[in-house]
């Protein structure tokens, strides 16, 4: 299997091109066709195998995601929810009105179902790094998630900014970017860090044509990501 291993380097970083592979889960965010949900569901698929090649994982860590109990806290701020999981160590919060929905390979999923490409979605798979650190500076990481992983190769991307964080001791990379598809443009933002042995992904993000609308909450749930121990 093809993959790659991202190194800490200020270098570009060299993708090679590969067909898709055969593992069956990985790691990526909504991005969904107003019009197509089932299409979309195929897509997702895709991304999810992609991250698989990306970071060079093999099946076996399947076993590592087994869904963990979650805890729902009551509303902790105004027009969000708050959720726990416990198992694997994260919490943020989510507007209020969105709905949990299952897809497969991601940890946890809600959307709003008037409005497909509003949603926030986690991802964990297995890593040896114990910092985001180890992966590259937060451009540069930030760029490859999104051109390898985060969009359809056919999507324009465009990266519109990549930040470092620290909260408790733990370093995370925070950025914003654009996919651009045929019909419509999606304006997200992520969260990404690692922590005991797992590489973590948040991405929430809305159409462009309400992103004034949305940019303040959205902001709010990637903002309150964080690992709880």
């Amino acid at each position: 299997m093809a993959s790659l291993k991202l190194t800490p380097s200020s270098s570009p970083i060299s993708i090679p091109k590969v067909g898709v592979p055969c593992s069956r889960k990985g790691v990526s965010f909504l991005v969904k066709a107003e019009h197509s949900s089932s299409s979309s569901s195929d897509l997702q698929g895709k991304r999810q195998r992609r991250l698989v090649v990306t970071f060079g994982i093999v099946a076996p860590w399947i076993s590592l995601l087994s869904r963990a109990p979650v805890s729902f806290a009551a509303e902790s701020k105004k027009g969000f929810l708050a959720v726990s999981d416990n198992k694997d160590a994260y919490s943020f919060i989510y507007p209020f009105g969105w709905q949990e929905v299952v897809i497969e390979g991601q940890d946890k999923v809600y959307k709003d179902v008037i409005e497909p490409l509003e949603s926030v979605s986690v991802n964990l798979i297995p890593t040896s790094k114990q910092t985001i650190k180890e992966f590259g500076p937060p451009k540069q990481i930030a760029e490859t998630l999104i051109k390898k992983v985060l969009a359809p190769p056919n999507q324009k991307t465009n990266l519109v900014d990549a930040s470092e964080h620290d909260v408790d001791g733990k370093t995370y990379y925070q950025f914003e970017f654009t996919v651009q598809a045929r019909n419509y443009t999606r304006h997200a933002l992520g969260v990404i860090t690692v922590f005991n042995g797992k590489f973590y992904t948040l991405t929430t993000g809305a159409n462009e044509r309400r992103w004034e609308k949305m940019k303040d909450r959205l902001h709010t749930v990637v903002d309150s990501f964080k690992i709880t121990v």
